[in-house]
C-alpha cells in the first residue's frame, strides 16, 4: 500500500500534465469547433439566400451543416481524449441506415422537394396539373406542395408524387389560356 501511494505521488506531476493538456486541448477544440461550425452555417445560409432558395430550405440545410460539423468536432474531441470512436461511428452508421429505411417515404418527398426548388419545373403562382390535381401553386414546402384548385380547395400534394408523375405547367410560357 505504501509503495502504491509513493508511486502515485511521484507520478502525480506527469499524470496532471498529461490529463491537463488533453482537457485543455479538448476545450480549445470545442470552442474552435463551435466557432467553425457557426461560420459554416452562416456561409451555407448566405450562399443559399444568394441563390434565392426557399427560406425554410435555407434554414434546414444550414442547421444540418451546423450539426454535422458539431458531430465531427465531438468525434475529434473524443479521439483526443483517448476514447475509441471506431465502434461509435459504426453504430451511428448503422443507426443512420435504419432511420433512413424507416423514413424512406419522407426522405423521398424531401429529396423531391429539393429537386423542385432547385430545378423549378413550376413556381409559386403557376397553374399546374399533376398528381390528379389542377390548380395554382400556393406554396412549395420541404415535403409537400400546396395547390389551390379552381373551386377554392387547398390540396396538399406530397412532392414525391409531383416528381414521379407527369406535371403540366400551363404558366411556363408566361401566357395562360382560359
Amino acid at each position: 500500500m505504501g509503495n502504491l501511494f509513493k508511486t502515485f505521488i511521484d507520478q502525480w506531476p506527469v499524470i496532471l500534465t498529461s490529463v491537463g493538456l488533453r482537457l485543455g486541448g479538448a476545450l480549445a477544440l470545442f470552442f474552435i469547433g463551435r466557432w467553425g461550425a457557426t461560420i459554416i452555417q452562416q456561409t451555407v445560409r448566405q450562399l443559399m439566400k444568394k441563390a434565392r432558395i426557399e427560406a425554410s430550405l435555407v434554414s434546414f440545410v444550414s442547421n444540418l451543416a451546423y450539426y454535422g460539423a458539431i458531430a465531427f468536432v465531438a468525434l475529434a474531441i473524443m479521439k483526443l481524449l483517448g476514447i475509441d470512436t471506431t465502434s461509435l461511428v459504426a453504430i451511428l452508421g448503422a443507426a443512420g441506415i435504419a432511420v433512413g429505411l424507416a423514413l424512406q417515404g419522407s426522405l423521398s418527398n424531401f429529396s423531391a422537394g429539393l429537386l423542385i426548388v432547385i430545378f423549378h419545373p413550376f413556381r409559386v403562382g403557376d397553374w399546374i396539373e399533376g398528381a390528379g390535381v389542377s390548380g395554382i401553386v400556393e406554396e412549395i414546402q420541404l415535403f409537400t406542395t400546396l395547390v389551390r384548385t379552381s373551386d377554392n380547395r387547398l390540396v396538399i400534394i406530397p412532392n414525391g408524387k409531383l416528381t414521379n408523375d407527369n406535371v403540366i405547367n400551363y404558366s411556363s410560357n408566361g401566357i395562360l389560356r382560359v
